[in-house]
């Protein structure tokens, strides 16, 4: 099911934050919506006021009959095997600029990924990453979403996710996958 263009009723208050300032609002039950971006797990709406980003956590506040969709979205193509830098790569691609319906990978805002493995035999990943935008309010946000799913990783003990500044980010650095996506090819 297609969820770009659903119209929603919020079941319950729900937390969100406030796209692309990043402040965090209080969206209430009862509210009206329509569903601008499902993907990796979170969902961004939108009404008259703005854009509006709800986490994996709060998904169910739009409608029990959404909730299977919107975990589709947030769940890895494929984790089983070895542990692998492929893998850590595949949870990145399950994070989406909330504006934009590309992963960040895709979006070519990853700038070094390293694999840390620890006497326990588990990792620390350290990740480096840009934004669109350096006064994007969002960033914090998307660092952490991140952060999230490297860590859900079996083998994954901790992950850093540091936003970087240097190089700047350019539209050039998107992919060709995300290029095919945004319609620039």
């Amino acid at each position: 099911m297609a969820l770009h263009g659903t119209e929603i009723v919020l079941e319950r208050d729900c937390p969100a934050t406030r796209i692309p300032s990043g402040e965090p609002i209080n969206l209430l039950a009862g509210e009206s919506y329509t569903i601008s971006q499902a993907l990796g797990g979170s969902v961004t709406l939108r009404d008259s006021g703005g854009l509006y980003r709800i986490g994996l956590e709060d998904v169910e506040a739009l409608g029990a009959e959404l909730v299977s969709d919107i975990l589709k979205e947030a769940t890895p193509s494929d984790t089983d095997g070895p542990f692998s830098e492929e893998l850590v790569w595949d949870a990145l691609r399950q994070c989406f600029d909330p504006e934009i319906p590309v992963n960040i990978v895709d979006l070519g805002l990853i700038y070094d990924l390293q694999l840390n493995e620890l006497e326990s035999g588990s990792y620390h990943i350290d990740v480096k990453m840009t934004l669109t935008a350096t006064g994007c309010g969002m960033g914090p946000t998307i660092a952490a979403d991140a952060q999230s799913k490297i860590q859900a990783l079996g083998a994954v003990e901790s992950a850093t996710v540091d936003i970087v500044w240097d190089p700047q980010w350019t539209p050039h650095m998107i992919s060709d996958e995300g290029r095919k996506i945004l319609g620039l090819d």
